[in-house]
């Protein structure tokens, strides 16, 4: 089996969850990605790590990060996945979901994006909302976004093409057996 195998066997059988739920786009399902069962598991960590960066591996970019919750995991995984395989440095960003008023008050945490080639990431997405919202955000911060990239794509592809941006995804809705 590869990694990627493995992965969707753990999506499957720690992340989804049947039930009626309202997702942070504000729509209702009969299902749930609860991709932090995941990402933040010993196990499932590594090998979002390592699909992430292989499904990226084609794109240029120096640092990886998204709109805090989801991309947090996501992009530690993937920063000490690179920092594994060595050969290339990879810094990982906290993008905020608001203006942070104390301290530096900066948006984007960790080393400066300004100027840099970085990857937007999600855990899940389904309307790619939180993931161009950290779009904007990296592009106000003076980062040039190559593209965006999640695990587990609930729909968001077409909205997040339709901004200008390149978009892969580890899994669609019907590799877990489920539509959107």
């Amino acid at each position: 089996m590869t990694d990627r195998d493995d992965l969707l066997k753990l999506v499957r059988d720690l992340a989804v969850v049947n039930g009626r739920v309202t997702l942070s786009s504000g729509q209702v399902a009969d299902w749930y990605v609860d991709l932090r069962r995941l990402t933040l598991h010993h196990a499932g960590a590594p090998l979002v790590g390592r699909v992430l960066l292989d499904l990226v591996d084609d794109w240029e970019f120096d640092a990886v990060g998204g709109l805090t919750l989801g991309a947090d995991p996501v992009a530690a995984a993937m920063l000490h996945a690179a920092a594994a395989r060595g050969g290339r440095p990879l810094d990982a960003f906290v993008v905020r979901k608001s203006d942070k008023a104390h301290g530096l008050q900066r948006r984007v945490e960790g080393p400066d994006v300004a100027g840099r080639r970085v990857l937007a990431v999600e855990d899940t997405s389904t309307t790619g909302g939180s993931v161009l919202t950290a779009v904007e955000a990296l592009r106000e911060a003076g980062a040039e976004v190559v593209g965006v990239a999640v695990i587990v794509d609930r729909g968001a592809e077409k909205a997040v093409r339709a901004a200008g941006l390149s978009y892969r995804s580890a899994f669609l809705s019907a590799d877990l057996g489920r539509q959107g």
